[in-house]
């Protein structure tokens, strides 16, 4: 008897992954439940969703990781499946056992799995056992930090510390000195129980330039195991993913296939069952190690999926109903070369700080066979501090590496996204650097090119500041004439004189320049003088954010949107941000964002690392903020003192507040 498919699932998480379940739900006509946060009240899953229940506060752990919460969602709207997705409960055995105990299907691996893989020192054992290649180190009970110091001096630095219950790149620290060793493991410690409840971790020998290449595996409950290639992830920055590829390139066939057997022996070692990722360290030489395996859909799919045709997801829903796995390994065959490059709310400029704030603009490439947008949020939503602030994920493919390359790079300069900081420029910088354009692929490759992903404000062409000037005045000539005496001659904005031309001077400042755009308003154009340059200018808006503009007889058109004195403008596929100058403002002088002092992020207060009164060296730790699953180290701008802390460790802070009060030591004083 054939089994039956599921009729309704919920699914226990939010942004992109929730939406992702849901399309191929919607695709294979099953029902699906989101659940909701209060912050997530109005998210573009909750919109997408059949049905939607609210499970708690904002904070994931009074909503998403509320286990009760989530079984009493299920069974209020007849959920036979629950989906996890990835992060929250997805590699929890106890939320997978307690839905076995309910009755509801959860939609990945058994429970023994989960727990004998959840532990990075328990899964070594037992791959060890497997026959597959470990990295040397330490992963025994003993925790006692003078213990691990000991064995991390035996195995030699640099080691890197890394939970045992971790991942996506938390909990973990490079040490590369004995000095450096108990910071290091006092932080990683912190880290690892605030994100897993289990502070518990081991000692590794670190890899100098190793790649990260992960293999995709799925089993059913028939004992059947697949590989399905691999994926090479070692673009990374905090141990943290940024740029995936499936296949990975310039590796040989044979390296292929040992991945693949090692990966499917570490599963078949724990009776693997539906979607898992086995992760290696491959060294120059091509021998690889065994890191950790992920026992859950992965965020990188997607590039997977690509290069196969397949759905995952399909694949995960029909193994939890019970069917075979659809293929068998010889059945699988790999397509051309895909990318993915994960857009976040985060600044770039200012060490990669989460930014948070409403998506007054958003756009993003069409999708087609080649370009694929997996989203959470849609214009209008908000970025909150609350999760992690990733915007989209934007997947390619083609034929080869070089035309996926080249068309992932003309696909970020097709995003607009306007309200939040974000790394698509970064993105376009990293994917046309020297080293990866060539393939020269390892964990330290963005360290390698900080010279080239350095970042750069560009002067702005005149085009671009003529555009900006021109949507000044269609604006202000648009609101005249809408307004409720659009008919009174004082309140036209056309620059009309009696025996007079008018002339207006915009002034324009990016990243301390300063342009200035001289107007002057004529009968059916616009001249527009740029330093010795004068053009002649005409063009409107469409939709509110377009405009079609014709600049010395030559067309073009740009996307304009204004925030909070902020002009950004898209034209030919760049981005400009421009500030028009108010004549009208006046600037204070502000000592605590002079001095670094001030919380560059919203979050928590984690720790404060000194007393008051205490005497500190220029660049000394002081505290430590956490939001948006990072950690941000605020240090003494100078030598002098910390006289009194404003927050202590416990505390929400909202970005801009000043921290703490600090004494600098006056020049040449004791």
């Amino acid at each position: 008897m054939k089994p039956t498919m599921f009729t309704t699932i919920l699914i226990a998480n939010r942004g992109e992954i929730a939406c992702r379940i849901i399309a191929t739900c919607r695709r294979l006509g099953i029902r699906t439940v989101a659940v909701y946060s209060d912050a997530d009240a109005n998210s573009r899953p909750v919109r997408l969703a059949d049905q939607a229940v609210h499970i708690g506060p904002s904070p994931a752990r009074e909503s998403y990781l509320v286990i009760d919460r989530i079984l009493a969602a299920a069974k209020q709207t007849g959920a036979e499946a629950i989906h996890p997705g990835y992060g929250f409960l997805a590699e929890n055995d106890g939320f997978a056992d307690a839905c076995a105990q309910a009755g509801i299907v959860f939609i990945g691996p058994p429970s023994a799995a989960i727990r004998a893989m959840g532990s990075k020192a328990a899964a070594k054992i037992l791959v060890r056992q497997a026959g597959v290649p470990l990295t040397p180190g330490y992963d025994g009970a003993n925790q006692e930090p003078s213990f691990l110091k000991q064995q991390a001096d035996a195995i030699g630095y640099p080691v890197m510390i890394k939970a045992n219950a971790g991942g996506g790149g938390k909990g973990m620290r490079r040490v590369d000195s004995r000095a450096q060793f108990a910071a290091a493991l006092l932080s990683c410690k912190r880290e690892a129980a605030a994100s897993f409840g289990d502070d518990s971790v081991l000692i590794e020998k670190c890899l100098i330039h190793p790649r990260h290449i992960e293999v995709q595996v799925f089993g059913d409950t028939f004992g059947n195991i697949v590989s399905l290639f691999e994926r090479d992830c070692s673009v990374q920055r905090r141990h943290q993913k940024v740029i995936e590829e499936a296949p990975a390139p310039s590796i040989t066939q044979q390296l292929r296939d040992a991945l693949g057997h090692a990966a499917r022996e570490a599963a078949r070692a724990v009776g693997y069952v539906s979607a898992g990722t086995v992760e290696f360290l491959v060294d120059r030489d091509g021998g690889f190690h065994f890191m950790e395996m992920n026992t859950r859909l992965q965020v990188e799919h997607p590039v997977t999926e690509m290069i196969t045709g397949l759905d995952f997801v399909e694949w995960q829903l029909r193994v939890a109903a019970g069917e075979p796995l659809p293929l068998n390994q010889g059945q699988i065959s790999l397509r051309g070369h895909a990318i993915e490059a994960r857009i976040y709310a985060e600044d770039p400029a200012h060490d990669f700080l989460p930014s948070i704030g409403k998506l007054v603009h958003l756009k993003t490439p069409s999708p087609s066979p080649h370009v694929r947008i997996d989203t959470g949020v849609e214009q209008g939503d908000t970025i909150t501090p609350f999760y992690d602030p990733m915007i989209a994920k934007l997947i390619v493919w083609d034929e080869t590496r070089e035309l996926a390359l080249s068309r992932m790079t003309r696909a970020l300069s097709e995003c607009q996204i306007v309200g939040v900081a974000n790394n698509a420029a970064f993105l376009r910088r990293l994917l046309t650097s020297p080293s990866f354009t060539a393939a020269n692929l390892d964990t330290s490759l963005i360290e390698r090119e900080q010279k080239w992903l350095a970042y750069e404000s560009a002067a702005t062409p005149d085009s671009a500041v003529i555009i900006a000037a021109l949507s000044v005045v269609l604006r202000e000539r648009a609101a005249a004439e809408s307004a409720s005496d659009a008919n009174s001659p004082w309140a036209m904005r056309d620059g009309w004189r009696v025996n007079a031309t008018y002339m207006r001077s915009l002034v324009f400042t990016q990243n301390d320049r300063e342009t200035a755009a001289v107007v002057e308003y004529r009968a059916h154009d616009y001249r527009i003088a740029i330093g010795h340059a004068s053009h002649t200018v005409t063009g409107q808006m469409r939709y509110e954010v377009s405009i079609d503009a014709v600049i010395d007889g030559q067309r073009m058109q740009a996307t304009v949107v204004s925030v909070d004195g902020r002009i950004h403008v898209f034209l030919d596929r760049q981005s400009h941000v421009l500030t028009l100058n108010d004549p009208l403002e006046i600037s204070g002088h502000d000592h605590a964002k002079e001095s670094g002092l001030i919380a560059p992020m919203p979050g928590r207060v984690v720790a404060l690392l000194v007393q008051p009164g205490e005497a500190v060296e220029k660049g000394a730790s002081l505290m430590v903020l956490e939001a948006m699953k990072m950690e941000c180290t605020i240090h003494a701008p100078a030598a002098g003192r910390v006289q009194s802390f404003f927050f202590a460790a416990g505390d929400q802070v909202n970005e801009g507040v000043e921290l703490l009060h600090f004494d600098r030591d006056a020049p040449g004083g004791h």
